[in-house]
């Protein structure tokens, strides 16, 4: 595993995800979190990669889901997994919630973006509708949706125009819309001499499975577009 340019000291690692040290060690011991990577002196140090495994972790643990139900999830993921992956990964659970948005002071959101935002920065997180603007002038606050948060970070340093990243959110939004519109008039049809009760509960069964099969089918397809264009211009 690389430390991605980001090389954390325990300490810092855990401060970042906001969970204790004795935390870190747990999860580490337990095999959820790979071991750091030895530095000088043999100081583990910890990439980005652990602390976007780490939250997805957390992210689990907040949906009520065991110790043991989290090493299954995990297991299933691949192992060479990017930080943009689990940052999806994350997504995906974290939707999974009826809210996930929260009103933090600009300091807490540095903190959980991991970097210092500027105007710009803010600007664009606003334009994707990962944070809004919730404070007056004498007060910064943002409400913030944590699922989308590291998301949308990583999206400020893709080499793409604002332009470009809001025409392709434009874009995603249309068709996930229609997706869901369909999937939505099946199930209706599938459950229709059920009672509330029974929709009810398939509903909550359905939504995390619906949405994972919705981002491996885009992913799929999208590696195909990729290389099929990528084979175009060579």
């Amino acid at each position: 595993m690389t430390t991605e340019t980001e090389a954390l000291t325990i300490d810092e690692l855990a401060a970042r995800a906001g969970v204790t040290v004795r935390t870190v060690r747990f999860y580490g011991t337990k095999g959820l979190l790979p071991p750091p990577v030895l530095g000088p002196r043999r100081v583990g140090r910890y990439g980005r990669e652990h602390l976007a495994r780490l939250e997805l972790i957390e992210e689990l643990q907040s949906r009520g889901m065991t110790l043991a139900a989290i090493e299954r999830y995990l297991g299933q993921l691949p192992p060479d997994l990017s930080v943009r992956d689990l940052a999806v990964q994350r997504a995906v659970v974290a939707s999974w919630a009826p809210g996930t948005v929260e009103t933090v002071p600009r300091a807490e959101l540095e903190r959980r973006a991991g970097r210092a935002l500027g105007e710009e920065e803010l600007r664009r997180l606003v334009a994707m509708d990962v944070v809004e603007r919730a404070g007056d002038a004498d007060e910064e606050l943002f409400r913030v949706d944590a699922g989308l948060l590291r998301l949308g970070v990583e999206l400020l340093d893709v080499p793409l125009s604002h332009e470009s990243v809001l025409a392709a959110r434009a874009v995603l939004t249309e068709h996930s819309r229609a997706a869901a519109r369909e999937l939505s008039r099946l199930l209706r049809d599938a459950v229709a001499d059920k009672d509330a009760r029974d929709v009810r509960s398939l509903s909550a069964r359905m939504h995390p499975l619906v949405v994972q099969a919705l981002l491996t089918t885009f992913q799929r397809s999208l590696k195909e577009e990729l290389r099929e264009w990528l084979d175009e211009e060579g």
